[in-house]
């Protein structure tokens, strides 16, 4: 299908076409409608980006997935998912620490490590910025759509970071296009985002 092969930007093929690759699936879902976006954005008082928008009038949300077969097992592998606008929802401290007694995000967040010239600035937990979850990653982090200038947030001021399962952040892309380009380049590898760190991907994972 065409509207398919322009989403997944051709992977499909190469991975049909790769030995031991089995089971590579698209689970399609309907294009979003505009009043979808535009209620989101009413909503959370953020203006979502071109590039986000045009994705979510082609697909509401994204998941493919690929497995291998290893002496007649088949392992489920490769996972690249984008949330739908009804799960695209706003990380707040409270969602992310609901234990008793757990550190707060404040208290984690390390001012030392502010913005230099070669490293933008880490999002924050509080009304700084404004973050999206678009990719829990099967528990292994989240991508998150970063507002960087708090609400009343515009499109412009949007990056695509990476929250690791310590809740340390890490840049990944300017943009949710570039971001994209990413995932699908990166095959859903489990934990690929870990290459965007400074400790990289674990050792069980490059296996």
């Amino acid at each position: 299908k065409p509207h398919l092969e322009k989403l997944t930007l051709g992977i499909t093929r190469i991975l049909e076409s790769s030995p031991g690759v089995t089971e590579v699936t698209i689970i399609e879902k309907p294009p979003a409608e505009r009043h979808m976006i535009s209620s989101w954005e009413q909503k959370n008082n953020c203006v979502m980006p071109e590039d986000v928008k045009n994705f979510y009038l082609m697909t509401n949300g994204f998941h493919m997935t690929w497995s291998v077969k290893l002496d007649e097992h088949i392992i489920p592998l490769g996972s690249m998912a984008i949330n739908s606008i009804s799960k695209l929802t706003q990380l707040t401290q409270s969602s992310m620490y609901s234990l008793p007694n757990a550190p707060t995000l404040a208290d984690l967040e390390d001012d030392t490590h502010e913005a230099s010239d070669d490293q933008p600035e880490k999002p924050h937990f509080d009304s700084r910025s404004v973050i999206f979850e678009l990719d829990s990653c099967n528990g292994s982090g989240k991508v998150c759509l970063v507002y960087k200038s708090g609400k009343p947030a515009l499109a412009e001021d949007t990056e695509i970071w990476f929250l690791d399962r310590a809740l340390y952040w890490h840049f990944l892309t300017d943009t949710f296009t570039a971001y994209y380009r990413l995932l699908i380049t990166h095959l859903g590898l489990p934990q690929w985002q870990y290459a965007f760190t400074s400790y990289g991907i674990s050792p069980q994972a490059k296996v």
